[in-house]
């Protein structure tokens, strides 16, 4: 028996500490995902904030030929790209390197033969026919001009994070002092107040496994139980390893990052999902102003050492 489960739900849960005054809030579907801005502003700024969302998402979408992505993606020569994608595909390249090539936006490839949505796992044939186009090492960039070497790209796993970041900077441009900025669970909290988070029980219906207080700061949760099939005993979730090209074996169910760069915390989250608890504690504990909550496949949940948890609240040291 089959069965499938599809979350496009926030990845962490957002609980504010008081209210805020004079705000602004809006939702709406952007970036294939829901996008919620609030911030103290007025309904022309946070109009542009939404139109800034909407600018990335024609940049950087897969399937409209005016895309970056959609041209590189199509065409084995340099191809000229904005600032902005090259930027993204830089820290990708960083990230595949830093992750011993288990994250890989060349895995597009291979992504795209499972759906899971509708329920169809791929032969094992496709996978392996698939995976000979998986190598992020055969990227090259010269001044502003991409050339995959015949790949294809997903910056699923990248660009929301550098989006957020972008709407920090915009807000700041636009003199907003306090906000939260929600892409579909990257979360960004800015201003001179408290927040508190909460990281979702995996497997679970919504129940929170802790909190946390953040300020200025920006929180990414990865986890297996956001999209994933399960057919009789094996779990097919949607992060996948670049040697093999099913679901990665791991002994982590969710990695939330906290960090000062969303794109950082959101390329992070997945990579220490692919390198398991072990090498993602010490990877973190070696990277400046970041921290990690992890949920081990045995729902016990691990922290570094720069938080501290008391009353299953955790908070900076």
């Amino acid at each position: 028996m089959k069965k499938i489960l599809s979350f496009n739900l926030s990845l962490v849960l957002l609980f504010l500490c008081g209210c805020v005054q004079q705000e602004n809030k809006d939702t709406r579907f952007l970036l294939n995902t829901v996008v919620t801005l609030t911030a103290k502003c007025s309904s022309k700024t946070l109009d542009g904030a939404f139109l800034l969302c909407k600018d990335y998402e024609e940049l950087l979408s897969r399937t409209k030929p005016e895309s970056d992505v959609y041209k590189l993606n199509n065409s084995s020569d340099y191809i000229e790209v904005d600032r902005h994608t090259k930027n993204i595909i830089e820290k990708a390249i960083y990230y595949g390197d830093l992750s011993g090539g288990r994250f890989d936006i060349t895995i597009y490839p291979v992504s795209s033969l499972w759906d899971f949505n509708n329920q169809i796992i791929p032969s094992r044939d496709e996978i392996s026919e698939a995976l000979k186009n998986v190598d992020y090492q055969s990227i090259k960039i010269q001044d502003n001009s991409v050339n995959l070497g015949g790949k294809q790209i997903d910056l699923g796993g990248i660009a929301k994070g550098y989006i957020a970041d972008r709407l920090l900077e915009y807000f700041n441009t636009n003199n907003v002092t306090e906000g939260i900025i929600d892409l579909g669970g990257n979360i960004v909290v800015f201003g001179d107040r408290d927040y508190t988070v909460g990281i979702k029980q995996p497997f679970s219906n919504g129940e929170i496994a802790a909190t946390i207080k953040l300020r200025n700061k920006t929180i990414v949760t990865s986890g297996v139980y956001e999209r994933y099939i399960q057919s009789d005993s094996m779990l097919y979730h949607h992060i996948l390893d670049t040697k093999t090209g099913y679901a990665c074996n791991s002994d982590l169910f969710s990695a939330t990052i906290v960090s000062d760069s969303s794109i950082d915390a959101d390329a992070l989250s997945t990579v220490c999902i692919l390198l398991g608890l072990e090498k993602a504690k010490e990877l973190i504990e070696n990277t400046p102003n970041t921290e990690a909550v992890f949920i081990d496949s045995n729902q016990n949940m691990h922290y570094t050492s720069g938080l501290t948890l008391e009353n299953n609240e955790f908070t900076f040291k």
